[in-house]
């Protein structure tokens, strides 16, 4: 079997566990750009954003922190998630579903300064997975309760972030080798999971397991 076609192998398997997680589908464009090689980079230099503002991408970035954030391995930062969320969004995404991002990022950071008097990226650590955390278990509700699911799904900034965090993250070099089985912050769609499928040792990236 030749590296391209292992490579689009690996990739479609990560497309499916990635849809196991976000509850059985994952958005069109973020199939299309991950299909297509889009895969998120370490940065050696400090990440000047494409699309996204200065403040809009550190914000981003927190999000995806909180997200996978660093434990004994390397998190959503040091993978390059949100550069890959920044490029998926300006190469990848049409017009309708950037300005539904953007007016979802900005909803979300006024939401933080409504609730702490504060803007997202300046809360602790704590207060962040809070809001993020309403924010997911909010949006999986309004999409669970949907009687049929959308041919085209238009999903919300906050699952579209943890979509493409989580795409971007296990394209990346230290998610695809490093990584153990992840825990999410937000939690999965999913209420448990059978011991059997638990697994253990590496994650997805090289074991058939299906832990959130």
């Amino acid at each position: 079997m030749s590296a391209q076609m292992n490579s689009e192998m690996n990739r479609r398997e990560l497309l499916q566990r990635v849809a196991w997680i976000m509850g059985g589908a994952i958005s069109a464009p973020a199939v299309l750009g991950v299909l297509n090689g889009c895969s998120a980079k370490q940065e050696e230099a400090p990440w000047t954003p494409k699309f996204f503002s200065k403040e809009q991408g550190a914000l981003v970035a927190e999000v995806a922190e909180v997200i996978i954030p660093r434990t004994d391995t390397p998190g959503a930062k040091e993978a390059g998630v949100a550069a890959f969320i920044d490029v998926m969004l300006k190469d990848v995404y049409e017009e309708p579903d950037r300005q539904r991002y953007v007016s979802g990022l900005k909803a979300f950071d006024d939401a933080a300064r409504t609730a702490h008097g504060k803007g997202f990226v300046e809360l602790p650590k704590q207060q962040q997975s809070e809001l993020v955390r309403k924010f997911h278990d909010e949006a999986v509700a309004a999409e669970l309760a949907l009687e049929t699911r959308p041919s085209y799904l238009q999903r919300p900034f906050i699952l579209m972030t943890k979509e493409l965090t989580l795409l971007g993250f296990f394209t990346s070099e230290p998610g695809a080798t490093q990584v153990l089985q992840y825990s999410a912050v937000p939690g999965p769609f999913k209420g448990c999971v059978p011991l059997a499928q638990a697994g253990n040792g590496k994650a997805w990236a090289l074991e058939a397991n299906r832990r959130f």
